[in-house]
């Protein structure tokens, strides 16, 4: 087990907790900052929840924080655009500044920046929905996901065997015209993460209900999915995942809070392959996410988190 360390001490008194927003996550989002806003409370802050709208740049006038706690999820939240707000107004935020955040919100071009570092990544293809849905763009099996959303939105999975592409492309819609279509890895799922310059351990996640991966039921969904703390796997593959977290996060740019997802192949067939699937900026503040369980295994409360999270805001980040 990994020790964290000592949690800051509070320096700063009032803390906006940006929250909602316009994203498909916005639901989880409001969650999240409710969560963290209670928890900023308990640790002595003045906060102010702030539902994101259009109008965030008025309310954050007016408002007057210290510091922004960022627990917006998905586009504009997390891919550097309430970021670039932030910079203009100079005031100071959690998490990864714009660059980073839109380089890990964007799938490919996150793929182009870890694969130089040394981090696997799966093949993939970026075309339109419709070329996705008229052909097989990689043999199956294959998943189709957007190029730029969290939290498993609209991911579908393609059999081994399917006879056709997915048409359900069509039945999502979404507010992009293009998608991802990605090398399936079978096997098992492994995240890790990244405080700072602190690597956790490593959980695995066990989706439940018959879930064939961590889908967005089974990330938010109480019962949706089993964690083990610490995974099960060899001594090597433990430290793989947390050294290709490592250097993920530090490829990209991020600050403050982020989660690396891994696809582990320990199958029959499989040849032990491990890949980064994605690099979460913005990882989830619920009763049910991932982050909070890591701190809290390595000695910090949600509190402490959270209080770390606010003194390491900054601009220019």
């Amino acid at each position: 087990m990994s020790s964290i360390g000592k949690a800051p001490e509070r320096t700063h008194n009032h803390v906006a907790v940006l929250m909602g927003g316009l994203s498909a996550e916005r639901e989880v989002s409001l969650r999240s900052g409710a969560a963290c806003a209670r928890a900023l409370e308990g640790e002595g802050y003045r906060v102010t929840q702030i539902d994101v709208d259009r109008d965030l740049a008025q309310k954050l006038k007016e408002v007057s924080p210290d510091v922004c706690f960022n627990a917006l999820h998905g586009r504009y939240g997390e891919d550097g655009c309430v970021q670039g707000v932030l910079e203009c107004l100079g005031i100071p935020y959690t998490h990864s500044g714009v660059l980073a955040s839109a380089l890990a919100m964007h799938k490919e071009r996150a793929k182009d920046v870890m694969r130089p570092a040394g981090v696997p990544v799966a093949d993939a293809e970026v075309v339109t929905r419709a070329e996705a849905m008229s052909r097989h763009v990689l043999a199956p099996p294959y998943v189709v996901k957007p190029v730029a959303e969290g939290s498993s939105v609209g991911v579908i999975i393609v059999d081994r065997g399917a006879n056709a592409p997915p048409q359900k492309l069509g039945e999502l819609g979404g507010p992009e015209d293009i998608v991802m279509v990605e090398r399936y890895i079978p096997g098992r799922e492994l995240t890790c993460a990244v405080l700072g310059d602190f690597v956790t351990d490593v959980i695995e996640i066990m989706p439940l209900k018959g879930l064939e991966f961590y889908d967005y039921e089974a990330k938010y969904a109480p019962g949706g999915s089993q964690h083990v703390l610490p995974a099960d796997v060899s001594p090597d593959v433990y430290q793989l995942v947390r050294k290709y977290t490592l250097a993920a996060y530090r490829a990209l740019g991020c600050r403050g809070a982020a989660r690396a997802d891994f696809r582990y192949d320990d199958t029959t067939d499989g040849v032990g392959e491990l890949i980064c699937l994605e690099v979460n900026t913005q990882p989830g503040m619920t009763e049910t996410s991932l982050v909070p369980e890591l701190a809290q295994y390595a000695g910090w409360s949600f509190g402490q988190l959270v209080r770390w999270l606010v003194e390491d805001a900054s601009c220019n980040r």
